[in-house]
């Protein structure tokens, strides 16, 4: 769609990913209506992901034949389905982007964010790259008047991700040296996090000397080039001999899962967060054996890790006013996609704003 016109009355613009050709559109489409336990959300921001990409490119097998992509969304509730109870028009909330299956044995025990087989959105059902969007009013969000909604819309994947990553999978608690591979906008918010936890020395580990720079000033104690030759003998020094106790690879390549790993201490974990479809090569038993090693992956979050880190913000315990590195308008979606793509400006989070 091109031009700036207003969409005709009870229509919307929505970016619609069509699976056959992989083509990325922005249409009209009608304006959705919010079912039984259901709020329509008047969408504010809504980030683009790598995964979002990885649909796109077909990395990810798509579900539907035609979706509204993105699901890290902020917005205001617009209108409230049949049964809904505490919430109302004009609240500031963020979606889950997921919903369970209701079927599974832990749904049956109520364990809904450990569902087996959670829809997600953008994938199962349409997202917030569109001008409304239509969520569950379990598992929302409310967030505090005194967070933007930018840095809100980011907490939803780009923040919790690597916040359940720090401190559920990697248990990083004061006193433990982080090496962190990998610090583009997952990498950078592990290095944020670990400091919250208590971590120290933070060491950061990148190609690109403008990350290695960002991540730095915003947490890192040391930072050093992937490509030294010397990696190791620059965290040995820096740990003290000690080594790492926690590392977090954030790129999902054999290289950066190889360093991690030989970076560890004895009991250390490396938790890998970062995907591909390399085989992982992660060494001997005998080394794992011997120093008690562990390899953990990691995907998404738990729905109350969203509404901690909207307290944090609140109270300004973290900052991530450097998180934001682009918005774009909904009808410029193929841009904001483009940059990421080809890393523009080196983005933690770039935002689309569906109303520009």
């Amino acid at each position: 769609m091109t031009g700036t016109q207003s969409p005709a009355p009870g229509m919307m613009l929505a970016e619609r990913f069509h699976a056959d050709g992989r083509r990325v559109e922005v249409e009209e489409v009608p304006i959705p209506e919010p079912g039984p336990g259901q709020v329509r959300i008047k969408v504010a921001y809504c980030g683009i992901c790598h995964s979002d990409l990885s649909l796109i490119h077909g990395a990810f097998p798509h579900e539907l034949p035609v979706v509204t992509q993105g699901h890290e969304a902020a917005g205001t509730i617009d209108a409230l389905g049949p049964g809904v109870t505490g919430w109302a028009v004009g609240d500031r909330v963020i979606p889950s982007a997921g919903r369970p299956c209701l079927k599974c044995r832990r749904c049956q025990r109520g364990d809904f964010t450990a569902c087996l087989n959670l829809r997600l959105m953008a994938f199962a059902y349409d997202g917030g790259w569109a001008q409304y969007t239509v969520a569950n009013a379990m598992g929302m969000t409310r967030v505090p008047d005194e967070v933007d909604l930018e840095q809100a819309a980011i907490l939803a994947d780009a923040v919790s991700t690597p916040f359940g990553a720090v401190v559920r999978t990697g248990k990083v608690h004061p006193g433990n040296a982080v090496g962190v591979w990998g610090l583009g906008g997952v990498g950078t918010h592990i290095i944020q996090l670990s400091k919250l936890a208590g971590a120290v020395p933070i060491i950061g580990v990148d190609l690109n000397e403008e990350c290695l720079e960002r991540a730095e000033r915003l947490g890192a104690d040391h930072v050093f080039r992937a490509d030294d030759p010397n990696l190791l003998d620059s965290i040995t020094a820096a740990t003290g001999g000690r080594m790492v106790d926690v590392a977090f690879d954030a790129v999902g390549i054999h290289s950066t899962l190889q360093q991690a790993v030989a970076s560890l201490d004895n009991y250390g974990r490396v938790v890998t967060v970062g995907m591909s479809a390399q085989d992982m090569n992660l060494g001997t038993f005998l080394e794992f054996n011997l120093k008690n090693k562990q390899v953990l992956g990691h995907l998404g979050y738990k729905t109350q890790d969203i509404a901690m880190l909207a307290e944090m913000l609140r109270y300004g315990r973290l900052d991530l006013t450097e998180s934001v590195s682009e918005v774009v308008p909904l009808r410029e979606i193929r841009t904001g996609i483009e940059h990421l793509e080809k890393k523009v400006g080196n983005p933690i989070r770039i935002l689309v704003d569906p109303w520009a």
